[in-house]
């Protein structure tokens, strides 16, 4: 049974970077769409990045040019890489895996299936 464990959220200023890990523990699908999704106060879960089998990426247009998600070789931890941080980040960050098909629409919350518990990111002014 597959768990997913992020880590590396914190508080930090406007324009400083965090990276965020997910580590993936167990068994996952074999061509897995894994993704990023946050959630702020009083806010639906939004998509924020994504990474398929076959190395493709998806960014929100809100952190086009700013974030970067990746993946070790063994695919065993997933990364988001958040630089030049605005207030608006500000969120829960929620790593995510689903079947491949989840990346026919990769930012799209209803086809990933199995959730991290999220790591907070604050971004102050």
């Amino acid at each position: 049974q597959v768990k997913l464990v992020e880590s590396g959220g914190g508080s930090v200023q406007a324009g400083g970077s965090l990276r965020l890990s997910c580590a993936v523990y167990g068994y996952t699908y074999s061509n897995p769409c894994m993704g990023w999704f946050r959630q702020g106060p009083g806010k639906e879960r939004e998509g924020v990045a994504s990474l398929n089998s076959d190395g493709n990426t998806r960014y929100a247009d809100s952190v086009k040019g700013r974030f970067t998600i990746s993946q070790d070789n063994a695919e065993t931890t997933l990364y988001l890489q958040m630089n030049s941080l605005k207030p608006e980040d500000t969120a829960m960050y929620y790593c995510a895996t689903g079947p491949g098909s989840a990346c026919v629409q990769p930012l799209d919350v209803a086809g990933y299936n199995v959730w991290g518990r999220g790591t907070q990111v604050t971004v102050s002014s």
